[in-house]
């Protein structure tokens, strides 16, 4: 009897699996031809100040140049380049900090986007917080926590060698 239960549940397990498959399989859509475009910059993130590479593709047209906007270096102009679409640009130096789209514009109105983290170490900027240096200067918590700690240690000290002396005069 145990085996045929167990071969119901096994045979319901695979039935309930298989539906599920079928499902997925008539809903997913396939990707059509025409929708492979991206860009890339490297290096990402990027000091302002310094040149980053641009790489793209407009699906099958990478034979034409395309444009690329950001407000991060403005627009860059990509050229066929061993089957992709390349180009370089500066960003410039005074740049702010920040997250920029990268958008690239293809001639048949195919589009793709990237985002552009710029970094300007130049700027000053606010530093971490790690907390409220109480030990850095001056008598603050952390003065207090070693004063104690060594009063604790004291005490210890001092309640051992009491233990250690009333047990010696208790042996004879």
């Amino acid at each position: 009897m145990r085996g045929l239960v167990s071969h119901r549940a096994l045979s319901a397990m695979l039935t309930v699996l298989g539906l599920v498959g079928a499902f997925v399989l008539m809903t997913v859509t396939p990707a059509r031809a025409g929708e492979n475009a991206f860009v890339e910059v490297t290096p990402n993130p990027a000091q302002a100040g310094t040149r980053v590479s641009i790489r793209a593709s407009c699906d099958s047209n990478n034979n034409r140049q395309a444009q690329v906007n950001s407000d991060a270096f403005g627009r860059v102009m990509l050229r066929p380049d061993n089957g992709f679409l390349t180009g370089a640009v500066t960003i410039p130096g005074n740049k702010q900090a920040g997250d920029f789209p990268v958008d690239l514009r293809c001639d048949s109105n195919i589009t793709a986007s990237t985002v552009l983290t710029v970094l300007n170490m130049a700027q000053p900027s606010k530093g971490p917080a790690t907390g409220g240096g109480g030990t850095a200067s001056g008598r603050g918590a952390g003065s207090l926590l070693l004063v104690g700690g060594l009063a604790a240690v004291a005490v210890a000290a001092g309640f051992g060698a009491f233990g250690n002396r009333r047990r010696a005069g208790s042996r004879y």
